[in-house]
């Protein structure tokens, strides 16, 4: 828990000194824009302004929030966010983070952003599903927005958008060394510093990692289902999930006057495939993922009186690998096509290059507007697949067994390389109607190579109710851009592309409230209502035993409310919860969407106990999770988690000790499994965990 006492105390001596409540709230903001912190914003329109008036349903988490709630990965994080929930896939239990009821198989509809950089990958539209997780040691802040943010983020900026904001040289001030070691085999260490390198700013750091990952089990798989039906014996369940993995996570940051340059580079290697590619248990595969990305910014807010600008380069390689294959199905696996002794295998592979230019200019000549302009251009180019496997398909689609591991590149891949091209502007007018009222408007629109033109717009009122009360009326649109393997997929019985396919789009309307009766204490009520149109999702073909096709088809309604506060009882304890509430309904078949939870509760106490310890305590319930019309099966389980940890605050020149209990009193938890007939009994997650972390800092 991090506590700026000086702040209270400036603004009770303005506040006397001016003789009005207005002044001093006046002064917290410039003091907050100035320097930064979990009350300011700057994902909501481009620039920082103050969390309270930005034009969105916003949360920031700070490194040291961070810290209270003994997170290690950046998912833990996600989840104690109102309005998100995250899920898992069952092949390689890839995270899926579901915002407000926003739930498919690989969560595509999330914009994942890093120092306001697109993480996506162009097959499945994801950030890709060899993740393994990302490190929060080189995190300063997470900015979130739930609601649409096409308006200025274009594609994929659908039900949300979250901004990882790595340090620099401020966030750091020296050389820290960490290492933790837990449950599940686990360990981690890593090393950053930050300071000056001649006339540069310099943060860098360096981490490495490896997990044997939770082996919770599944009673019933695919193959399960196989058995049954073939009369067979190959199944591997009851077995575990295999959720391994080894880590590298490497960066610098290099700052001069109005320049910027970024380096990352992020390795997951020894992925294990969780319940399955196929939802059959597969204990051998292991996928391998390596991001390389930079970014290269020159910014000037104060280019002249009225006119700030700035233009950033950045460029992605990214690569996706399995190493040597996935085991799709187990040894003894049997169609009527024939046996496969060692099982059904196969390896599919990608590369792609992406580079991204984009370039805005601000603009506050004209009484009470501050117009923003931007423009860019993206270049996406999956540029090479390949795939081995020992199988091919029978004319109606039925697995043959080829004896071997073939190589099928170049005769029959799930893919080809394909390479889209994007052109942007957008334009954005926050104009202050009066002392108490902003209106903010804006508009994008795209141009796709493939697929073709979107346009996106945004309309915000907030108004300053009372000097302790703020009101936003929000409306705004957004779409997800077809996923490569949506459009192109090929050679595949299951799932046929089709590049025909048209962007999914949402409206969203959101009403809320912000109200901080006291400097300690800050309620925040929201109400949303979306509807999403052209939804795409699988068809069955006509012709029996071809698969089936993606399609615009999916139409889906949802409303709910978040709830959150945060109050500061002493300067010792702190109090922080939040409630979500959401329901979506499939218009099609007037059933509720599901898999998403209607209810999510989380609460957190941090307790300084002395000077230099604080003990962190927190809850989280997830309830109420349906499934889609058609599925028999029971609701997904309910569950009620509790983590805790301990923590020395001694600063520089000292170690200092973290403990924390994870799931704490071993809460059997479940995630949804979409297919029924695949895992019956849903993907179980980890149990009671425990890691000790040591810190030093020079």
């Amino acid at each position: 828990m991090q506590t700026l006492h000086y702040r209270p105390l400036c603004a009770m001596l303005i506040l006397i000194w001016s003789g009005s409540l207005g002044a001093a709230e006046l002064e917290e903001e410039e003091l907050a824009l100035a320097y930064g912190d979990k009350t300011t914003i700057s994902l909501a329109t481009g620039s920082q302004q103050t969390l309270r008036r930005a034009p969105a349903v916003a949360t920031v988490i700070t490194a040291a929030d961070i810290a209270a709630m003994g997170a290690t990965e950046l998912d833990e994080v996600l989840e104690t966010v109102p309005g998100i929930h995250v899920s898992r896939a069952a092949s390689l239990y890839s995270p899926i983070y579901v915002i407000r009821g926003s739930y498919s198989q690989v969560g595509p509809q999330t914009l994942l952003l890093q120092n306001g950089i697109p993480m996506t990958t162009t097959f499945t539209g994801n950030k890709g599903n060899i993740w393994g997780g990302l490190g929060i040691e080189h995190i300063a802040r997470i900015e979130i927005i739930r609601g649409p943010g096409s308006a200025l983020y274009g594609a994929d900026a659908y039900s949300g958008v979250i901004n990882i904001i790595t340090k620099g040289a401020s966030d750091l001030q020296g050389t820290e060394f960490g290492l933790r070691g837990g449950s599940f085999d686990s360990w981690d260490g890593w090393v950053q510093h930050g300071g000056r390198l001649g006339p540069l700013d310099l943060a860098a750091f360096v981490r490495l990692g490896r997990s044997d990952g939770q082996h919770e089990t599944v009673a019933a798989d695919a193959q399960t289902r196989n058995d049954t039906l073939l009369g067979t014996r190959a199944s591997l369940a009851p077995g575990p999930v295999s959720t391994g993995r080894d880590a590298i996570d490497a960066g610098v940051d290099l700052a001069m006057s109005h320049w910027r340059l970024r380096l990352g580079y992020k390795l997951r290697d020894e992925v294990g495939a969780g319940a399955g590619a196929a939802s059959a248990l597969d204990p051998v595969g292991r996928g391998k993922s390596q991001r390389i990305n930079t970014d290269l910014s020159w910014i000037n807010p104060q280019l002249s009186q009225h006119w700030g600008a700035g233009i950033t380069l950045a460029t992605l390689h990214y690569k996706e690998l399995f190493t040597p294959t996935l085991q799709l199905f187990p040894p003894g696996t049997r169609f009527p096509t024939g046996t496969f002794p060692v099982g059904m295998l196969g390896s599919p592979n990608r590369w792609e290059r992406q580079l991204r230019l984009s370039g805005y200019a601000t603009y506050n000549g004209l009484a009470n507007h501050s117009l923003r302009v931007g423009l860019g251009h993206d270049d996406l180019n999956l540029y090479r697949t390949s795939e081995l496997k020992n199988f091919s398909f029978s004319p109606s689609g039925v697995p043959v067994p080829t004896g071997q591991l073939l190589d099928f590149s170049h005769t029959a891949p799930y893919v080809l390389p394909h390479r889209r091209k994007l052109d942007y502007v957008y334009i954005q007018d926050e104009w202050r109607l009066g002392k108490d009222w902003t209106v903010t408007g804006g508009v994008r629109r795209d141009h796709y190579s493939d697929f073709g033109n979107t346009t996106n717009p945004r309309f915000a009122v907030v108004w300053d109710a009372a000097y302790d009360l703020t009101v936003k009326l929000l409306y705004g649109r957004a779409f997800r851009a077809p996923a490569f393997n949506e459009q192109h997929s090929i050679n595949n019985p299951v799932t046929r592309g089709n590049p025909n396919l048209r962007p999914e789009t949402i409206k969203t309307t959101e009403l809320a409230f912000s109200w901080q009766p006291r400097k300690e204490l800050m309620l925040n009520l929201n109400f949303f209502h979306y509807d999403m149109e052209d939804i795409i999702r699988l068809i069955p073909n006509p012709v029996p035993g071809t698969g089936s096709t993606y399609f615009n088809i999916g139409r889906q309604s949802g409303r709910g409310a978040e709830f959150d506060f945060g109050w500061d009882i002493s300067r010792d304890l702190r109090l922080v919860a939040n409630y979500a509430y959401q329901r979506s309904t499939d218009k099609a078949t007037h059933r509720d969407a599901g898999h998403a939870p209607h209810h999510e509760l989380y609460g957190r106490l941090d307790w300084r106990i002395s000077q230099g310890w604080q003990f962190s305590g927190q809850l989280t319930h997830i309830a109420d999770r349906k499934r889609v019309a058609g599925d028999l099966r029971p609701a997904t389980a309910d569950y009620t988690s509790a983590d805790f940890t301990v923590r020395s605050e001694r600063g520089k020149g000292k170690w200092d000790v973290v403990a924390s209990l994870r799931n704490a009193f071993d809460e059997a938890i479940r995630e949804p499994s979409v297919a029924p007939g695949l895992i019956p009994q849903d993907l179980p997650m980890a149990g009671r965990s425990w890691y000790l972390q040591l810190r030093y800092q020079l």
